[in-house]
This record gives C-alpha cells, sequence and structure tokens, in this order.
C-alpha cells in the first residue's frame, strides 16, 4: 500500500477534476441544483473514501443507509455525515466510519480530499475525505445506521459496464420533469446521486495516479 499511498496522495495534492468529473454521473437535469453556485449557510458534512487490501485487489466500504435513519434512507452512501461543531473535515469522516461500519480510526490514514460537493435535498456541502488502512479493517456495521455493507473493489466499479442510466420522473415547480440518472451497479444496489458524483471524481483521480 505504501506506493499507492504515495501515488494517491501526489495526485490529490495536483489540481482536481472537480466540477467537470462530477457531472459526468449527475441525474441530467439534477433538479433544484445550479452546480456553478453553492449557496451560503450551508451545513458541513464529510464522507470516507476508505481504500484498503483484499484478495489481492483494492477496496473500498460502501453501504446501504439503514431504514431508522432521518434521511436517504436505502440509498447507497459512503461512511459520513453532518460535522460537529469545533471538529475537523477529516476528523468528522473517520468518526462516521467508526461509527458506521467499526473501523479502527488509529489504522486510518488520510491522504487528501476531494472537491466540495451541494447536497440540494438535504442542504448540506459534501467535503469527501480520502483515507488508506494497510489492511482489511474489521468491519462491525452498525446495526442502526447500516443495512446492508458493501466492499467494493476499485477495478471493479472503475469499469465502463458497471456504470448505467435510467430515466425517472420527478417535481420541478409543480411538474413532472423526466430526468436520466446515470448510476454504478453494485451487487443489485444503484450507487446514484451525491455518492456516484464523488465516486466520479475520485476514479478520474485513481486513473491519474494509476491505481487499480
Amino acid at each position: 500500500m505504501d506506493e499507492l499511498t504515495a501515488s494517491l496522495r501526489a495526485a490529490l495534492a495536483a489540481p482536481l477534476p472537480g466540477l467537470e468529473a462530477q457531472l459526468r454521473l449527475a441525474p441530467r437535469p439534477r433538479v433544484g441544483w445550479d452546480p456553478h453556485h453553492i449557496p451560503t449557510g450551508l451545513r458541513h458534512a464529510a464522507a470516507l473514501i476508505l481504500l484498503y487490501p483484499h484478495r489481492g485487489e483494492v477496496h473500498m466500504p460502501l453501504t446501504v443507509r439503514g431504514g431508522g435513519l432521518r434521511t436517504h434512507t436505502g440509498q447507497v452512501a459512503l461512511p459520513g455525515g453532518a460535522v460537529d461543531a469545533g471538529e475537523t473535515i477529516e476528523a468528522a469522516a473517520v468518526r462516521e466510519a467508526v461509527e458506521e461500519v467499526g473501523v479502527d480510526a488509529a489504522c486510518v490514514e488520510i491522504v487528501g480530499h476531494l472537491s466540495p460537493l451541494h447536497i440540494p435535498v438535504s442542504g448540506f456541502l459534501l467535503h469527501p475525505v480520502v483515507g488508506v488502512t494497510r489492511e482489511r479493517p474489521d468491519f462491525h456495521p452498525s446495526a442502526a445506521e447500516v443495512a446492508r455493507l458493501l466492499e467494493v473493489p476499485l477495478a471493479w466499479l472503475a469499469a465502463e459496464a458497471t456504470i448505467r442510466t435510467e430515466r425517472q420522473q420527478r417535481q420541478r415547480h409543480g411538474t413532472l420533469v423526466d430526468v436520466e440518472v446515470p448510476f454504478f451497479d453494485v451487487e443489485g444496489e444503484k450507487v446514484w446521486g451525491a455518492t456516484a458524483m464523488v465516486l466520479a471524481e475520485f476514479l478520474t483521480v485513481a486513473e491519474r495516479a494509476r491505481i487499480r
């Protein structure tokens, strides 16, 4: 993991692909969202992209959010949540991973950040944080927050066949609008919306760093 960590740290320190990469997996049109304008007064949230070795490949965890949560129930997400008062973005991302999937915080090495992303439905500005562990974590998902833990190989996520699209109808100013929704098909789960957009940027960075 030393070579991977060094390559990823360098790639994240360079100018990020940002909005251009995020928009590849954004719903079209994304109702109620201006990609070029981040409103003031948003709450801050952090999410952790955690890379670890498993069965000879680089993996990351995703979660299917439990039905008891207040928002985004049943959706696939990165471990993450709101940043507490006085807490750093990095500390919040790691804390949420500890609470949701039982990661040992002492084993997580932070290597950088991706571009913040405005989530209009919840009023958050999401800050994706990238970390690594030297070994596969001994996961203990929270029964209250996680309905299912997905351990996803990075190379599989990066494959073009993993990305699909579907059409949905959504309300916009009282009118139904046809929306094209791209998503990652992961073990029968649809990874779409903000999570897919964050992963789209991360995969672009990983490709630049030649990480698979």
